[in-house]
This record gives structure tokens, C-alpha cells and sequence, in this order.
């Protein structure tokens, strides 16, 4: 779980970077076997989208971190980054309202950026 806990942190700092929007951590790891911990974040437009993904991925590949699996880089619309522990979903903020999955993951606990120190 600690590294868990460290990829959530690199995560979300590569996000705020990038000036990721309204980013919710969940730890979905007593309700879920897929992950550790759900990252759900919004941007603006396709090239935020892709300027978030490029950020993320580029931040956990110089740690050491691969991406097992990537779905909808060329959608512009929602993008699934899957870490292992760690499954990143950076949306366009109209979309996000739609899938709500933070509704849908609601029985997780939110991770508060302070909790990352």
C-alpha cells in the first residue's frame, strides 16, 4: 500500500502541474480488487486532456512506474490511465458530469492532499 501511496502522490502533483481541475482521490481498496486508488480529474479542452496524460505518464515513467494499460488518448473526452494500484481517469468536464464516478465509487474514501505528506 505504501507504494500505492506514492504513486497516488506523483499522480496527483504531475495533475496539478498541469492545472488538472477539481482533482478526487479515492481509495477504493476495501470495495474494490481492480486498484488501490481511483484518480478522477477534469480539464478544459483535448489539449489540456493531453497535456495532462503526457504529464502523468512522463512523471511515473522517470520513477520507474510503467502503464499497463491506456483507453481513449485520441478521444479527447475521457482518458483512463491504468497504474496497477493506481487507475488515473482525466475527463472533459462535461463528460465527468455524465459518468459521475464519484458517485459510482462513493462506498471509497476520499484522499485529501494533505494525507499525501
Amino acid at each position: 500500500m505504501e507504494q500505492s501511496k506514492m504513486m497516488l502522490k506523483l499522480i496527483y502533483q504531475a495533475l496539478e502541474d498541469k492545472k488538472g481541475e477539481d482533482i478526487v482521490m479515492i481509495d477504493i481498496s476495501q470495495v474494490s480488487v481492480l486498484a488501490d486508488y481511483f484518480v478522477i480529474c477534469s480539464a478544459g479542452n483535448d489539449s489540456q486532456i493531453q497535456a495532462l496524460v503526457d504529464n502523468v505518464d512522463e512523471k511515473m515513467h522517470e520513477n520507474g512506474y510503467q502503464i499497463r494499460q491506456q483507453e481513449g488518448r485520441n478521444s479527447g473526452t475521457w482518458v483512463l490511465l491504468d497504474y496497477g494500484d493506481v487507475i488515473v481517469h482525466i475527463f472533459e468536464r462535461e463528460n465527468r458530469s455524465f459518468y459521475n464516478l464519484e458517485r459510482i465509487w462513493n462506498d471509497g474514501r476520499r484522499i485529501l492532499p494533505e494525507e499525501l505528506s
